[in-house]
């Protein structure tokens, strides 16, 4: 059982016992508070779930990071949720209507929870996803068939783990807003995706921005905030 109450400068919290959920978060900066899945039980996840909807009965709320039991739990007690079982994300509620495209581009197959994840964010900030898959510079043709397709977007996400490379010949192809999602897909000693973040720090194409390693969350709510904002 929540409870609500004032926190100080007009603020709202719902303290859950085990969390208090910033209910003004929304009003703020135009996005409700996200339940991070890691470290949470199944039911604690389900409660601020539940708490977060309750608290903004119009639009979505997003669950990342979920494991296993907590995917069960959320399909047993929100049968009403759409899961996500790769991208590890639950959303219940109906997202708002979406004002600007952001193209979430993904180097390859691998890189695909991060995409969606990224996808599931863009889609739950505010924004309408559009998601363009394995087109990795391993083939470029398959990129470059897809160029006019991204160029058109407000914002690029460009998920790619290895070397790396698609964010930097994304940013040669395109003038758009780009944010690079480094992931930790390799072969060898990869380094956890360490190669892939230093090579998207150190690209040589200028305006590419680089999120955490993995981050699909991190990028989507950033070019959502972007796309929203363009039209």
């Amino acid at each position: 059982m929540s409870e609500r109450y004032p926190y100080g400068g007009g603020a709202e919290i719902a303290d859950l016992g085990f969390a208090r959920l910033d209910l003004q978060r929304a009003a703020r900066t135009g996005d409700p508070e996200v339940v991070f899945g890691r470290g949470k039980t199944p039911l604690q996840v389900v409660a601020a779930l539940r708490a977060l909807h309750e608290a903004h009965p119009e639009g979505a709320v997003l669950a990342t990071r979920l494991d296993d039991d907590a995917v069960a739990r959320v399909r047993a007690d929100l049968p009403e949720a759409d899961l996500d079982e790769v991208a590890r994300t639950a959303v219940l509620g109906k997202p708002r209507t979406p004002h600007g495209r952001v193209a979430v581009v993904g180097a390859g197959t691998a890189d695909m929870p991060v995409v969606r994840e990224c996808v599931t964010t863009v889609q739950v900030f505010g924004a309408e996803p559009d998601m363009i898959l394995d087109v990795g510079v391993a083939g470029l043709h398959r990129l470059l068939a897809q160029r006019d397709r991204i160029d058109t977007a407000d914002v690029i996400v460009a998920v790619a783990g290895m070397e790396a490379a698609l964010p930097s010949v994304i940013g040669g192809l395109t003038g758009a807003p780009l944010i690079a999602v480094p992931t930790s897909v390799g072969y060898g000693w990869h380094m956890d995706g360490l190669t892939a973040w230093l090579a998207t720090l150190n690209s040589c194409a200028p305006g590419v921005l680089t999120v955490n390693v993995d981050n699909g969350f991190g990028a989507g709510v950033a070019a959502a905030r972007i796309a929203r904002r363009a039209r």
